[in-house]
Protein backbone atom coordinates (compact mmCIF):
# COMPACT_ATOMS: atom_id res chain seq x y z
CA UNK A 1 0.00 0.00 0.00
CA UNK A 2 1.66 3.44 -0.76
CA UNK A 3 1.83 6.08 1.77
CA UNK A 4 -0.47 8.95 2.19
CA UNK A 5 0.84 12.31 0.70
CA UNK A 6 2.63 14.41 3.37
CA UNK A 7 -0.20 16.73 2.29
CA UNK A 8 -2.87 14.28 3.07
CA UNK A 9 -1.43 13.91 7.24
CA UNK A 10 -1.05 17.54 7.63
CA UNK A 11 -4.62 18.79 6.61
CA UNK A 12 -5.75 15.69 9.16
CA UNK A 13 -3.33 17.20 11.60
CA UNK A 14 -4.23 21.12 11.30
CA UNK A 15 -8.06 19.62 11.34
CA UNK A 16 -7.23 18.02 14.41
CA UNK A 17 -6.40 21.18 16.26
CA UNK A 18 -10.04 22.16 16.09
CA UNK A 19 -11.34 19.78 17.36
CA UNK A 20 -13.92 20.56 20.23
CA UNK A 21 -12.83 17.49 22.77
CA UNK A 22 -13.58 19.35 26.40
CA UNK A 23 -14.73 15.50 27.91
CA UNK A 24 -12.23 13.13 26.87
CA UNK A 25 -8.81 15.84 25.93
CA UNK A 26 -8.77 13.46 23.06
CA UNK A 27 -8.62 15.27 19.52
CA UNK A 28 -9.30 13.47 15.86
CA UNK A 29 -8.65 15.03 12.65
CA UNK A 30 -9.39 13.53 9.27
CA UNK A 31 -8.58 14.49 5.81
CA UNK A 32 -10.42 12.66 2.67
CA UNK A 33 -8.67 13.54 -0.69
CA UNK A 34 -11.20 13.20 -3.39
CA UNK A 35 -10.83 12.18 -7.23
CA UNK A 36 -9.53 15.75 -8.29
CA UNK A 37 -7.19 15.85 -5.39
CA UNK A 38 -9.26 18.10 -3.59
CA UNK A 39 -8.90 17.47 0.49
CA UNK A 40 -12.14 18.15 2.81
CA UNK A 41 -10.92 17.81 6.47
CA UNK A 42 -12.81 17.15 9.98
CA UNK A 43 -12.36 17.36 13.59
CA UNK A 44 -13.86 15.45 16.21
CA UNK A 45 -16.98 17.35 18.06
CA UNK A 46 -18.38 16.46 21.53
CA UNK A 47 -21.09 16.91 23.34
CA UNK A 48 -21.77 16.78 26.85
CA UNK A 49 -24.37 14.21 25.69
CA UNK A 50 -21.65 11.79 24.88
CA UNK A 51 -24.02 9.50 21.83
CA UNK A 52 -24.48 12.88 20.14
CA UNK A 53 -20.63 13.51 19.61
CA UNK A 54 -19.64 13.24 16.03
CA UNK A 55 -15.81 11.70 15.23
CA UNK A 56 -13.16 13.40 12.69
CA UNK A 57 -14.27 10.89 9.72
CA UNK A 58 -18.06 11.37 10.49
CA UNK A 59 -17.46 15.30 9.93
CA UNK A 60 -14.96 14.98 7.01
CA UNK A 61 -17.88 12.46 5.22
CA UNK A 62 -20.74 14.97 5.88
CA UNK A 63 -18.62 17.78 4.62
CA UNK A 64 -17.80 15.92 1.67
CA UNK A 65 -21.65 15.05 1.08
CA UNK A 66 -22.95 18.56 1.64
CA UNK A 67 -20.84 19.86 -1.52
CA UNK A 68 -22.11 16.58 -3.36
CA UNK A 69 -18.97 14.44 -3.77
CA UNK A 70 -19.50 11.77 -1.18
CA UNK A 71 -18.49 9.57 -4.55
CA UNK A 72 -15.57 10.82 -4.74
CA UNK A 73 -13.91 9.85 -2.07
CA UNK A 74 -10.22 8.06 -2.69
CA UNK A 75 -8.61 8.29 0.56
CA UNK A 76 -8.77 9.25 4.10
CA UNK A 77 -6.00 10.51 6.80
CA UNK A 78 -6.41 10.00 10.39
CA UNK A 79 -4.78 11.48 13.09
CA UNK A 80 -5.65 11.82 16.90
CA UNK A 81 -4.05 12.01 20.37
CA UNK A 82 -4.33 14.13 23.67
CA UNK A 83 -4.03 17.75 22.81
CA UNK A 84 -1.44 19.41 25.15
CA UNK A 85 -0.83 23.22 24.64
CA UNK A 86 -1.82 23.25 21.11
CA UNK A 87 0.07 19.61 20.18
CA UNK A 88 -0.87 16.75 19.57
CA UNK A 89 0.68 13.95 21.76
CA UNK A 90 0.86 10.21 21.35
CA UNK A 91 3.25 7.69 19.44
CA UNK A 92 0.60 5.07 18.13
CA UNK A 93 -1.50 5.49 15.12
CA UNK A 94 -5.17 6.04 15.66
CA UNK A 95 -7.47 3.87 13.75
CA UNK A 96 -11.46 4.92 12.78
CA UNK A 97 -13.96 3.69 15.14
CA UNK A 98 -16.45 1.02 13.90
CA UNK A 99 -18.86 2.82 13.22
CA UNK A 100 -16.57 5.48 11.22
CA UNK A 101 -15.51 2.33 9.29
CA UNK A 102 -19.37 1.38 8.62
CA UNK A 103 -19.48 5.21 7.62
CA UNK A 104 -16.63 4.76 5.14
CA UNK A 105 -17.88 1.58 3.65
CA UNK A 106 -21.00 3.67 2.14
CA UNK A 107 -18.88 5.91 0.76
CA UNK A 108 -16.51 3.35 -0.70
CA UNK A 109 -19.79 1.24 -2.17
CA UNK A 110 -20.91 5.01 -3.84
CA UNK A 111 -17.67 5.20 -4.92
CA UNK A 112 -17.28 1.62 -6.28
CA UNK A 113 -13.62 1.15 -5.03
CA UNK A 114 -11.92 0.55 -1.78
CA UNK A 115 -10.96 4.00 0.41
CA UNK A 116 -7.25 3.56 1.88
CA UNK A 117 -7.02 4.52 5.16
CA UNK A 118 -4.16 6.07 6.36
CA UNK A 119 -3.63 6.02 10.41
CA UNK A 120 -1.12 8.06 11.43
CA UNK A 121 0.28 9.16 14.58
CA UNK A 122 1.23 12.20 16.22
CA UNK A 123 4.28 12.03 17.16
CA UNK A 124 7.00 9.32 15.79
CA UNK A 125 6.11 9.91 11.88
CA UNK A 126 4.23 6.15 12.36
CA UNK A 127 1.48 5.74 9.47
CA UNK A 128 -0.45 2.47 8.76
CA UNK A 129 -2.14 1.88 5.95
CA UNK A 130 -5.10 0.23 4.30
CA UNK A 131 -7.99 -0.64 2.33
CA UNK A 132 -10.63 0.02 3.84
CA UNK A 133 -11.89 -3.74 3.57
CA UNK A 134 -9.32 -5.21 5.50
CA UNK A 135 -10.38 -2.49 8.51
CA UNK A 136 -13.89 -4.15 7.88
CA UNK A 137 -14.44 -7.07 6.83
CA UNK A 138 -17.72 -8.92 6.41
CA UNK A 139 -18.90 -5.63 6.28
CA UNK A 140 -22.82 -4.69 5.74
CA UNK A 141 -23.60 -2.30 2.92
CA UNK A 142 -26.34 -2.05 0.31
CA UNK A 143 -26.13 -4.83 -1.48
CA UNK A 144 -27.27 -6.50 2.12
CA UNK A 145 -30.27 -4.85 1.33
CA UNK A 146 -30.78 -5.73 -1.70
CA UNK A 147 -29.39 -2.08 -2.88
CA UNK A 148 -26.51 -1.56 -5.43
Amino acid sequence: MSGAAPSLIDAARAAARHAHAPYSGFAVGAALRLVDGTMVSGSNLENASYGLSLCAEAAALAAANSAGRLRDVREIAVIGGRMENGHLRGTAPVHPCGRCRQMLKEASDLAGHDIVVHCAAPEGGQIAHYPLSTLLPFSFGPADLGRD
